[in-house]
Formats: C-alpha cells, sequence, structure tokens
C-alpha cells in the first residue's frame, strides 16, 4: 500500500467518523476518494469538508450530474473538491431524479450557482434554494435538456431566420428523406475519368 493510498483511506475514515448517518457509501476508486451521501444533507456535508481542519476542501471545481435511466433514481448529482492545503480531492456524489429537488450549496460555495444552473440545464435536475435557477447553455424556450439519455439527437425543434417575419422562429423537427439518399458508390466509380487522368496520358511511340 503506497502512502497516497494510505492517507486517503486515513482521510475516508476521518470522513465517515465525522459524517456519520449522512454517509452511504465511500470507496477509492481511480485514485481518488469517493463519497456517497444523503441527498438532503448535501449543505452541511460540504460545509464540513470545506471548514474541518483535516479536510479543508475549500475548492469546488464543479458540479455535474450522470444519467441511468434504468435507475429509479435516474441522476447521480457529482460535486468534486480539492483542498490545496492538503493536496487531495473528493468526489462527493448522491441520487435524485427529474422530482426530487436538490438542495442548493450556493451559500457554501458561490460558484456552485453556476455549476447548478448548467446542470439544471442539460439534465433537468432541480436545485431548490438556488438564488437565480435559469437555462444557461440553451435558448429560454429551449425543450427538454440536452444531456439526458433520452433526449433525440435531433432536437424537438429547430430554429432559422425569417425573412418575412425578421426574427428567429422555432419549427419542430423535420426530417427530410433527400438526405438519407446515398448513391452508395465508390467515389472512384463514381466519378469517370477522374481529375489528374489526362496527366497520366502517354504519347504512342511514332
Amino acid at each position: 500500500m503506497d502512502e497516497r493510498y494510505q492517507a486517503l483511506e486515513e482521510l475516508g475514515g476521518y470522513v465517515a467518523s465525522h459524517l456519520k448517518r449522512d454517509l452511504l457509501h465511500r470507496e477509492i476508486r481511480y485514485g481518488e476518494l469517493m463519497i456517497t451521501v444523503r441527498r438532503e444533507a448535501v449543505a452541511a456535508v460540504l460545509k464540513t469538508l470545506r471548514n474541518d481542519a483535516n479536510c479543508l476542501f475549500q475548492m469546488l471545481i464543479d458540479i455535474t450530474a450522470v444519467d441511468y435511466p434504468e435507475r429509479e433514481e435516474r441522476f447521480e448529482v457529482v460535486y468534486n473538491l480539492l483542498s490545496l492545503k492538503r493536496n487531495q480531492r473528493i468526489r462527493v456524489k448522491l441520487a435524485t431524479d427529474e422530482e426530487k429537488p436538490v438542495p442548493s450549496v450556493a451559500e457554501v460555495f458561490p460558484a456552485a450557482g453556476w455549476y447548478e444552473r448548467e446542470c439544471w440545464d442539460m439534465y433537468g435536475v432541480f436545485f431548490s434554494g438556488h438564488p437565480d435557477l435559469r437555462r444557461m447553455l440553451t435558448d429560454y424556450g429551449f425543450d427538454g435538456h440536452p444531456l439526458r439519455k433520452d433526449f433525440p439527437l435531433t432536437g424537438y425543434v429547430e430554429v432559422r431566420y425569417d425573412d418575412e417575419q425578421r426574427r428567429v422562429v422555432y419549427e419542430p423537427v423535420k426530417l427530410r428523406q433527400d438526405f438519407r439518399s446515398f448513391d452508395f458508390l465508390s467515389p472512384w466509380e463514381g466519378m469517370t475519368p477522374l481529375p489528374g487522368d489526362e496527366k497520366a496520358t502517354k504519347e504512342k511511340p511514332s
């Protein structure tokens, strides 16, 4: 067991002893400590990890989610934290679905406000208590959440500029058949003669 792994084991044991019932699972994977916590306790957990003298995870790197449609609670919300003081990282995870809100941690880490907006926009995870939960990467009238596994690759609407109305309009996606018509010919068979063939023509000897 190397020193790095030993340090993560000690940190995991320390975190488990302080979080108690809020901690559901912990493991070391890919050289990082990962913990799964109760959804309702995430703000208190992150505050403990930030303030405790043996943790000092004072930098929130990002917040994202993973979609597992086959699970009862399909979304796994992930918080990545960094301790510059101790040169360690920790990954905090929790489970939720389309209906159950996740408490916002914007008061614990101000940068979380942007990350939670992105997570709401892309996955539809609702963060209760967020000061301004709006779409961030898509338009305000966008339908659906693009990073969900059940979101169609073509989307639901397409955008174009209408010359008559002099504005951008939204229309249902139409898959035209002519885009799917292929002749399946090799480019070497379809072009006769091929460009450059004239250079290969040799004069017959007299």
